[in-house]
């Protein structure tokens, strides 16, 4: 038997590069195949390590006895800097393991039950109709800025009892922390009046719920309880701000990337025209393919262990990257090649195990409603400016366009 190595190599890229940020795919195909662990200094976080291949990923989501959420079952004391520019995340479900994440999740999956998703939906073609009519006389509309952002995050805000007036405002402060992502301690800095008022907004907001409840998923989580326990006020904070975020962010990309996909794969488009029944599957093949969340939160090394024959040490941070696990050829085949029909489909893109996401079943159905209401409406979508005009977000977690100019036709 071989020894394990105890260093991981240090890949010749970054995952800060517009060409990184325009098709991250071939790198993660080098990673799968040169360097399935890497090692990346990330300025004020410090040192990571990166595993890119579906089995390796699946380890780290799956093995809660050798890898953490929460750093601080690894040895990890949170400052309390840190934790102040985290929002109180830290007391979120996404940063607790064991019995605290039970408790935290099961609390918030009274209040984010399958029957309420599946209300909405009406509410949802509602609004894909009323926004895609705004955009019929001009023959032209920006798929992010005219639909894909303002969908998600009507729902969102429906569902949290977010007044109209206020949208626009929370949206702005969550991209802000988003774009965050991998900023050094200035950019972190010069954006933390932001952050101070979305945790603000956040707290009014709650305290609001306390006061008069109403039927909205807000209400419903203030009232959650379970044997005699309830969500403390940081809890609902931390909750509500993850839920904010995740409710509306991976819907956002998923329907941009997943309309640019079916753009550049026109036979796709004409068949999913062809055979509408195959909307579910399309938009799990969109999951897998275009995998709106890129990098997974890290995990921590809870002992000494060894991951792809490299020594991990305890308290060091491994993030997966799911994205890569999605394009992982011995999982896949042909990983490269978009197929709305593809069977079998068992994607990451929302992540596994004991953290998979809360809000998957309200993403796939906003997707499913969007695709649907877009392709009964337009008989033709193309491009409205050239593919290399393109930009995608600056963050590393998640990928998405800034834009996504469209001509359409009724």
């Amino acid at each position: 038997m071989t020894a394990p190595t105890r260093t991981a190599p240090t890949p010749s890229f970054d995952f800060t590069t517009p060409e990184y940020r325009r098709d991250p795919y071939p790198f993660y195909a080098r990673l799968r195949r040169d360097m399935p662990i890497v090692r990346i200094n990330q300025g004020r976080r410090g040192e990571s390590f990166y595993v890119s291949r579906y089995d390796d990923v699946m380890v780290l989501l799956k093995d809660v006895e050798r890898f953490a959420s929460d750093k601080r079952t690894a040895g990890h004391e949170v400052s309390w800097l840190e934790s102040r520019l985290s929002l109180g995340v830290n007391d979120s479900m996404v940063m607790k393991d064991g019995a605290d994440h039970r408790r935290l999740r099961t609390l918030a999956h009274k209040a984010f039950t399958p029957s309420r998703v599946a209300a909405l939906e009406r509410r949802i073609a509602q609004l894909s109709d009323e926004l895609l009519a705004a955009a019929d006389a001009r023959g032209s509309m920006d798929m992010i800025a005219d639909f894909a952002l303002p969908l998600p995050v009507a729902v969102i805000s429906d569902m949290m009892g977010v007044a109209e007036r206020h949208r626009p405002h929370f949206h702005r402060w969550m991209k802000g922390i988003l774009e965050l992502d991998g900023a050094g301690w200035l950019e972190l800095l010069t954006n933390f009046p932001n952050m101070i008022k979305l945790n603000r907004f956040l707290r009014e907001l709650i305290a609001e719920r306390r006061r008069n409840k109403g039927d909205d998923l807000l209400s419903a989580l203030v009232e959650a309880e379970e044997a005699g326990d309830k969500l403390s006020f940081d809890e609902l904070v931390a909750s509500t701000l993850i839920l904010l975020l995740a409710g509306h962010e991976t819907t956002v990309n998923l329907i941009g990337n997943g309309v640019l996909a079916l753009l550049e794969h026109p036979d796709q488009l004409g068949r999913l025209r062809a055979h509408p029944e195959l909307v579910d599957a399309a938009v799990e093949e969109m999951l897998r393919f275009t995998s709106p969340v890129q990098l997974n939160a890290p995990r921590f090394a809870c002992v000494d262990t060894e991951l792809c024959g490299v020594t991990l040490r305890r308290g060091q941070a491994v993030c997966p990257i799911l994205a890569s696990a999605n394009h992982d050829e011995a999982h896949f085949a042909e990983p490269e090649r978009f197929d709305i029909g593809r069977q079998p489909n068992r994607h990451l893109a929302f992540g596994f195990g004991p953290h998979f996401c809360l809000g998957a079943p309200l993403a796939r159905l906003e997707a499913k409603l969007a695709f649907r209401a877009l392709l009964q409406r337009y008989s033709d979508m193309q491009l409205g400016v050239p593919r290399s005009e393109l930009t995608w977000r600056r963050s590393q977690s998640i990928r998405g366009l800034t834009a996504l100019p469209l001509r359409v036709r009724r």
